[in-house]
């Protein structure tokens, strides 16, 4: 395992998300987003990433709802890229308004499959993270939190595991095999 020495960008990267999602929470719980951030960071450093990953991990969201094309070109001046070319690859839509929710989810699949191991690292321990709290507000509020779901449950359900079979097909580590463990709990629990 490769020992990662973060440095005063990913210092400035945690500096920015946290400005940019400052008005943004999560859609259940409420709580800031930026646990989110931290989480999938965690989450890619945990796994070994490098610290163009982790920076990425921490801005992965920000084109998507926090400026689109501006945002994008932004943090390419201040991170470079290699975090630009990460976060692109997790990134649904970078226009307002944005596309129908199932072609969203299905060009994400689609370039998911052929994406380099720094996207597919990045994505996982995104859709982890998405998954783990999903399944919390799943047991603490009980099947009315698919009312906050545009897609439903059925449909939400069917993503979460379209993506995990897409992670299963292009590695197996213990992000993978968490992911898969979460999917089937989440699959027991509605």
């Amino acid at each position: 395992m490769n020992k990662v020495q973060l440095t005063a960008n990913f210092e400035s990267a945690l500096v920015y998300a946290t400005r940019l999602h400052t008005n943004q929470t999560r859609k259940i719980s409420g709580v800031p987003y930026i646990s989110h951030l931290l989480s999938v960071a965690a989450l890619v450093l945990e796994a070994g990433g490098t610290e163009a990953e982790a920076i990425a991990a921490l801005l992965h969201d920000s084109i998507e709802d926090q400026g689109g094309k501006s945002t994008r070109e932004e943090i390419r001046q201040r991170f470079g890229d290699t975090v630009v070319t990460i976060v692109d690859g997790c990134t649904e839509s970078d226009t307002y308004p944005k596309p129908p929710w199932e072609e969203r989810k299905q060009k994400y699949l689609e370039n998911l499959r052929c994406a380099s191991p720094s996207i597919r690292l990045v994505s996982l321990a995104d859709k982890l993270h998405n998954a783990r709290s999903l399944l919390a507000d799943l047991r603490q509020h009980g099947n009315g939190i698919w009312q906050e779901f545009k897609a439903g449950r059925e449909r939400t359900l069917w993503f979460y595991q379209q993506l995990q079979e897409v992670y299963t097909a292009t590695g197996s580590d213990f992000l993978t095999q968490e992911f898969s463990r979460v999917i089937q709990e989440l699959n027991n629990e509605s």
